[in-house]
């Protein structure tokens, strides 16, 4: 992973990588005058959509242009469905903060959303589980659906029309960028073709456009990257009986992580991560099936051995011996009854990871900058982390009266966000690999190291903490 950290800086190799074009762009000098917007957010996604609700919202872009361009069409959700949507995010406490400063948490708690205030993760090789929750059983997070999100910041969108202009079924095609050393005929800014032939400029173009970003790929940025040998499975599902339902399951199986999200009092969401043929497997297999593989994927101990146990419990009463603390009692997970109909989708899993953030008049948000399995959870709230640094740092600048181009401001976010994100996609890499084997001595280490995880409170704290924000 130490590749992920590797970040180009050379003045070479910088420029030249700078004036790639996703198109053969001609530099538009001479041209009529295009439209100049402060900040064009390219990729109008849950991230894309944000970063453009935050600016539009901010006190200190009340006089900027902003422009958000959205290949899709406009989603309208006039009515909440019956039905849940199997595509859902998790919501940290601290996203739900970033959705709150600009309006768009009280639409989400307007229409539906699910807390959960226990997390419990547990191993299928033995009888090692950790269990997250917070004091009081404080919200640990929130389980929302994708559609309920870009609801909400469509409505708060909306709300700053007067700042915020969105192009929908508007995707970017080329990008042609400033020189280095500006002339008297060159325009400072970056030009922008759209689809349908048309062009403009921006002060500052934000790349929010997915993990095959072209943005990325224009301006030249290195991308560390791998597929892995999983892909998830996604699907709502009925429990047997009416819960209380406020825990996140997760359990490590040798084939990959199988989750159980909160929906409702009766309803939960699936996420299980295995191998591309058993995930192809599963989503044709008819519902009596399916719903016994989930199951069995909860509950059996098939893959347990007496040497683990023997050795899990040796260090238990080990633990409880020395630090004769009250833990949190293990719970069992719901039983699933049935599945949504047509609910049971597969995607393909990998890892990415850009090695810069930021050039001159250009920064890289969500996906585009970064990719990660999902078995911590953190996605999108990875993404609207981004948000919020690149927003704090670019209002900063707007109120001090700086270009909002300048590598000055820029380079604080990459600094902060890089931080952040390569110790996540590194330590989510490490555990997929960690727990993708059934071997004695890896299953004993991680075994030993998930028991005294959940022993010592402050290192369980500290993990949260950096969870949450």
């Amino acid at each position: 992973m130490a590749v992920l950290l590797a970040v180009s800086r050379s003045g070479v190799a910088h420029t030249a990588a700078w004036s790639v074009s996703l198109l053969s762009c001609r530099r538009l000098a001479g041209a009529p005058a295009d439209t100049v917007y402060d900040v064009v957010v390219s990729g109008g996604g849950l991230v894309g959509a944000a970063m453009a609700c935050a600016l539009g919202h901010d006190i200190h872009f009340h006089d900027k242009k902003i422009l958000l361009l959205e290949a899709g069409p406009k989603k309208v959700l006039e009515k909440l469905p019956e039905t849940y949507s199997n595509r859902v995010s998790s919501i940290s406490p601290g996203s739900a903060t970033l959705l709150s400063s600009f309006g768009a948490w009280d639409h989400i708690c307007n229409m539906r959303y699910r807390a959960f205030r226990r997390m419990q993760v547990w191993d299928a090789c033995s009888e090692a589980l950790i269990m997250f929750d917070k004091d009081h059983l404080d919200d640990m997070g929130y389980i929302v659906e994708n559609d309920v999100i870009m609801h909400a910041l469509t409505k708060q969108l909306e709300a700053v029309s007067d700042r915020v202009t969105v192009l929908y079924r508007s995707k970017a095609v080329g990008y042609t960028w400033p020189y280095p050393f500006p002339t008297a005929d060159s325009s400072p800014w970056v030009h922008i073709t759209l689809g349908d032939g048309s062009t403009l400029q921006t002060k500052l173009l934000i790349g929010a456009d997915g993990h095959h970003s072209g943005v990325r790929q224009a301006a030249g940025i290195q991308n560390v990257s791998w597929n892995y040998d999983q892909s998830a499975v996604v699907a709502t599902l009925h429990l047997l009986e009416a819960t209380e339902n406020n825990v996140a399951w997760q359990r490590f199986l040798p084939s990959g992580p199988i989750a159980l999200l909160p929906l409702s009092d009766t309803l939960s969401s699936l996420v299980w991560s295995t191998s591309h043929d058993h995930a192809a497997e599963l989503v044709s297999m008819d519902e009596e099936n399916f719903v016994d593989a989930i199951n069995s994927a909860f509950w059996s101990d098939v893959n347990h051995t007496d040497f683990i146990d023997s050795a899990s419990t040796a260090l238990r009463y080990t633990v409880a011996f020395l630090k004769p603390t009250k833990a949190s009692a293990r719970q069992l997970p719901p039983s699933i009854a049935g599945v949504d109909a047509k609910s049971r989708v597969l995607f393909p899993l990998g890892l990415g990871h850009a090695a810069e953030y930021v050039r001159p008049r250009l920064a890289l948000i969500g996906d585009a900058a970064h990719r990660v399995h999902p078995l911590a959870g953190q996605g999108v709230n990875m993404g609207f982390g981004d948000v919020s640094s690149l927003v704090h740092h670019l209002s900063t600048a707007a109120f001090n009266g700086k270009d909002l181009g300048s590598m000055s401001h820029l380079t604080g976010y990459e600094t902060d966000r890089q931080r952040h994100n390569t110790a996540l996609l590194a330590a989510t890499d490490l555990l997929k690999r960690l727990y993708s084997t059934s071997a004695t001595p890896l299953v004993l280490l991680r075994t030993w190291g998930l028991q005294a995880t959940n022993a010592v409170s402050p290192l369980k704290e500290q993990i949260m903490a950096f969870a949450s924000k």
